[in-house]
Order: structure tokens, then sequence, then C-alpha cells
């Protein structure tokens, strides 16, 4: 297994020449706004004029965060599909969004749809192929300048608001808190003062299992277990409070006095990780609780994630960020 080492993460040497990741995430409000700046939205409006789709269905990584963010207004149903093709019932009738971060990544989806006659809104980097049967009145295709698959779901949002089927996401003010977070996480602000240092620090040497109480929370717990599973290669489990109470519950609590060294533990201790995005739901403010309680007496550590400012498309964007900013560091801290 991998060590980690806390005082890498301050190392100005190391971070000049594995910094990389920490930079792009700091430009993530940048390429927001160039996106918005490039993006012509408006043309789904154009090609889709008044229409009120049967079902909106939406293809791409991000697809599942649309759904969070659409689901409880949204006057259609919504399906986030993550599989190759297109459900059988997909026709004229329907409207589907693909947000892609490959400049080829949804040719094949666009295709797929134009053939069926569907109306398709599709979101990227630059023009993909252009199909020889679509028309005007069936593709709006929407260049961002970016492959960062998070911005071009932002403003798949801002497409999709103009026709009056998903709340409007505020752009510049998702870009200010994206911002915000990379401000508060700047590798130049020491371990201590650091909120996603100190994330990461909890996390090294566990496996790390995390929590968000609401929709969208949830989702950016999932996208922090990915980004920890890929730079650590080590289990990491997001999942709703039913699945992770009988995990915790499990957990041996820490013997005071063992020998790391002579008695190291067979498996990795756990990391509770809370995705808190200020819901006032008494419901997941118990279940928090539950967790935290259930935590506390098995000796497990707890990391939050916390952010409570703003809609809910920039409380996600910063628990995402802050996530994807601990995860780098932890890449960072490992030898």
């Amino acid at each position: 297994m991998l060590e980690f080492d806390d005082s890498r993460l301050d190392d100005a040497s190391l971070l000049a020449t594995r910094g990389d990741r920490l930079r792009h995430l700091a430009l993530a409000g940048a390429r927001l706004r160039r996106a918005a700046g490039l993006a012509d939205v408006a043309a789904l409006t154009r090609v889709a004029g008044d229409f009120r789709p049967r079902a909106l269905i939406a293809l791409g990584p991000e697809a599942r965060f649309i759904r969070a963010v659409l689901e409880p207004t949204c006057p259609v149903p919504f399906v986030a599909w993550s599989r190759p093709g297109l459900p059988a019932w997909v026709g004229p009738l329907d409207l589907v969004v693909i947000v892609a971060g490959d400049p080829e990544a949804g040719d094949d989806s666009v295709h797929e749809a134009l053939r069926r006659g569907a109306v398709v809104f599709s979101i990227g980097p630059e023009w993909g192929a252009l199909p020889e049967f679509a028309v005007d009145r069936s593709l709006a295709q929407v260049v961002t300048g970016t492959e960062d698959v998070f911005v071009n779901a932002v403003i798949a949002l801002a497409g999709l608001e103009l026709l009056g089927l998903a709340p409007a996401p505020q752009l510049a003010r998702v870009a200010d808190a994206l911002d915000a977070v990379a401000e508060d996480c700047s590798p130049h602000i020491p371990l201590g003062q650091n909120p996603a240092k100190d994330t990461a620090v909890c996390l090294a040497d566990t496996s790390p299992i995390i929590w968000g109480g609401t929709v969208l929370a949830a989702r950016a717990s999932r996208r922090l277990a990915e980004a920890i599973r890929q730079v650590s290669h080590r289990a990491a489990l997001a999942a709703d409070a039913t699945e992770l109470l009988p995990v915790l519950a499990g957990a041996m609590p820490p013997d005071p006095f063992a020998d790391p060294f002579l008695d190291p533990a067979p498996t990795p201790p756990y990391c509770l990780v809370l995705c808190d995005d200020a819901s006032e739901d008494p419901r997941v403010q118990a279940t928090r609780r539950d967790l935290e309680s259930l935590a506390e007496s098995r000796g497990v550590r707890v990391a939050l994630v916390h952010y409570t400012v703003g809609a809910p498309v920039e409380r996600y964007a910063c628990l995402l960020h802050h996530g994807l900013f601990a995860a780098a560091f932890l890449d960072l801290g490992l030898v």
C-alpha cells in the first residue's frame, strides 16, 4: 500500500512539478466564464421553438447531475442514460441532451437520435461531425471550447432553462463559487488552514465511506469516491445511509495499545466523509447525526465537506470541487 507523507502537501518544489491537476481545478471558474461567453445556448430555442417534449433523456458523464437538478421541477419525465445507444422508446416526441467532454464522444448518439427523429441538444468542446440528414429544426450543437464535463453540464442547464425545463443555473454565481473554493483550497495555503488538505489527511491510509444527504450531495459523494479510487487505487464507497450504517457498525474500535509497526491492521481503517449542502430536511439532519454518533462510537475519523451558501447548483459545485481538490492533494501526498 502507498504511504502518505503530509509534508509533501506544502512542498513548493513538488507543487511546481506535480501541480497540473490542482491548476486545472483552480481554473474551473474561468473555464465556465469562457464557455458561457462562447456557448450560444439560444440555438436550442431556435431549433426547438415552443416544442414541449414528451420526455427528456440526457447522456454523458454528468447526466446524473443534470437529473438531480431537474427532477424536483422538470415538467416532463427525465431519464439519465449511461448505457451505449438510446432506449428503444426514444423518438420524434423526445429531446435528447448529449453532454460531451470529447469532440467525438457523442457522435454516435447524435446520429442515432437524429435517425429516430428526436430533437437533439449537443454540448461539447467543439463541433462534431454533422450528419448529412440533420436539419436545422432537429439539431442544436453548442460549442463551449472546453472538455470539462461539469462546465458543459452547467451550460446545458442554461439551455434547458430557456425551454422552461430547468431552473436558471446562474452561471456567473457558479463561477464565483468555484473561484472561492479555489482560493480556500489553494496549494499555497498551508495544512491546518486549508480545508482540502485537511480532508486529504483524513483520507490518508483509510478506506473512505462517503455520504451525501440530498440528491445533489449524494451525486457529489459519488464523484468524490471515483476520484479517490483513481488516485489511491484503494476502495472508496459512496452510498446511502442504509448501506453505510452496517459498515460503520462492523468497524472495530482502534486498540490504543497496538503497535502499528509490530501489529499492523489487516485492513485500512474507515474514514467517514460527510458531504453537507445545508439541507434543512429533518430526516437528513437526523441521518447525519446517526452516522456521526456511530462513527464516534467506533473510533472512525470524520471529515466534513460543508457548503451552505447559494443555490443548489452552486453548493454542488463547491462540494464537488472541494472533494476533487482533496483527491488531488491525496495523490500528491502518496509515495
